[in-house]
């Protein structure tokens, strides 16, 4: 979007009004996959219904399927794969992007870029690929290998970003904490936090890192962000399973013993942190007893957050060779099971925050009702985890981007209620977290991007 808007072209809201059509597409998982082909044929229609001369489809179903694409998707006119960005104006105005050897794509902080998210958050992505042998995965065989960016690119961005009045910003990668390795850089992503902790602000910001893998998580990077205000303490830390057994199969390795240890690790260090994590329901061979292993995990390890995701029979991921797949309502029925026991974790931990004072994020109306606004507490990542409501606020009248505090007064499954307080962000910003215990927004639909899977 942004090499386009550079170019001169104009973003619409409506896709019934756009030349040109492009979707980006997923191809992680099967739902992913049936979501990019269903968008691809819906925006297809405004070929004939609206002005739309062209549909372009881009990412990783390209990747995977360029051929079934040309051959079964007549209506698509160009192709661009995840490292043929660049082409992207070329394809627009009429091109055919060439396939070609092309080096792995990484862009840098002088691409231009124009922002999806609204004005207050932006996320920053500070690698690419991934080098870890998942069997479950796909990634790598269509991201390619891990390439870090440079360290002062992406603090040349975050800096302009803050500028712009960008209030919090989120690191992604497929694997942020290998951040340097490439390149021989040590402790590459607890330097490059300190570094984005010191960049001089008017306001308080929040600076998030996601997608952690748990044998990088380092003492060096948890002690960083116990040590810097602005770093929200927070760690997503996609665990996949605790039984050893599925662990080896995943080829991921450790067990629940011993994340159970890092997690002690983990709140010594920084109290008051929010730990969240992800699993995989019905991994071929995963048999009762495995799947009890995981419950009796979860239960003890008391995650703040917590997603699980159904196991995809992916064709060209190596587990697809696995002997034992597990049949899909037995997948359904352990993922709701481990999705009780969270959610019974969740609200306990909710109703522990009660009474408390806590800053949050504005973000604005909710989205449920124009009754309520909204906001997130730092505990709390976009887009994923719960959102905390304001039914009530003292002093001005809320302004989406503020960082205020608010008395939490009502706890949900995986939501909080609560009054906004007058704003004090001079205060805010010497003010510790509390114990987790107790850009703007562009026009998008002729851009569409399916909802992505998380890793």
């Amino acid at each position: 979007m942004g090499q386009l808007a550079a170019r001169g072209h104009e973003l619409t809201p409506h896709a019934a009004d756009a030349d040109v059509l492009v979707v980006n597409t997923c191809s992680f998982i099967d739902p992913a996959k049936e979501e990019s082909i269903n968008t691809i044929l819906e925006m297809a229609q405004y070929k004939t219904l609206g002005r739309a001369k062209r549909l372009v489809v881009a990412g990783c179903l390209v990747e995977r399927y360029r051929g079934d694409i040309r051959k079964d998707m007549p209506e698509v006119d160009a192709l661009i794969g995840t490292n043929e960005i660049d082409k992207i104006v070329a394809v627009c105005e009429g091109a055919e992007a060439e396939v070609s050897a092309a080096e792995p794509y990484l862009y840098h902080d002088l691409t231009p870029r124009v922002f999806a998210t609204p004005r207050h958050f932006a996320y920053i992505k500070i690698a690419e690929g991934c080098n870890h042998p998942c069997t479950f995965c796909v990634i790598p065989q269509y991201r390619g290998k891990f390439r870090s960016r440079r360290f002062e690119s992406v603090v040349a961005e975050a800096t302009r970003l803050f500028g712009q009045g960008v209030r919090e910003i989120n690191l992604i990668g497929q694997d942020t904490t290998y951040y340097g390795e490439d390149f021989g850089l040590k402790d590459g992503l607890a330097n490059l936090l300190a570094r984005l902790a010191q960049i001089e602000t008017p306001q308080m910001k929040w600076v998030r890192f996601l997608y952690a893998y748990p044998n990088r998580v380092t003492q060096k990077l948890l002690d960083t962000i116990a040590e810097h205000a602005s770093l929200v303490k927070y760690i997503d830390m996609p665990l996949q399973h605790a039984s050893a057994s599925v662990l080896k199969r995943m080829k991921r390795g450790a067990n629940g013993d011993i994340f159970l240890k890092l997690l002690e690790r983990i709140r010594k260090t920084i109290p008051g942190v929010t730990i969240r994590t992800s699993f995989i329901a019905g991994f071929p061979g995963e048999t009762r007893q495995e799947f009890e292993e995981l419950c009796d995990f979860v239960k003890a390890a008391q995650f703040d957050r917590m997603g699980v995701f159904s196991y995809s029979d992916e064709d060209t991921s190596r587990s697809f060779a696995l002997d034992g797949k597990v049949d899909g309502r037995t997948i359904h029925n352990r993922k709701r099971t481990l999705m009780a026991i969270q959610r019974k974790i969740s609200k306990a931990r909710n109703r522990q925050l009660i009474g408390l004072e806590i800053p949050i994020l504005v973000e604005g109306i909710s989205e449920e009702t124009d009754l309520l606004w909204q906001g997130r507490m730092p505990s709390q990542a976009p887009e994923i985890d719960g959102v905390t409501l304001i039914n009530d606020f003292e002093g001005d009248e809320p302004r989406p981007g503020q960082i205020r505090t608010l008395r939490i007064t009502e706890a949900l499954d995986y939501d909080v209620i609560g009054t906004l307080l007058p704003s004090n962000e001079t205060e805010l910003a010497r003010a510790p977290m509390p114990p987790a215990s107790l850009i703007h927004i562009q026009p998008m639909a002729s851009f569409v991007q399916p909802e992505m899977p998380l890793r």
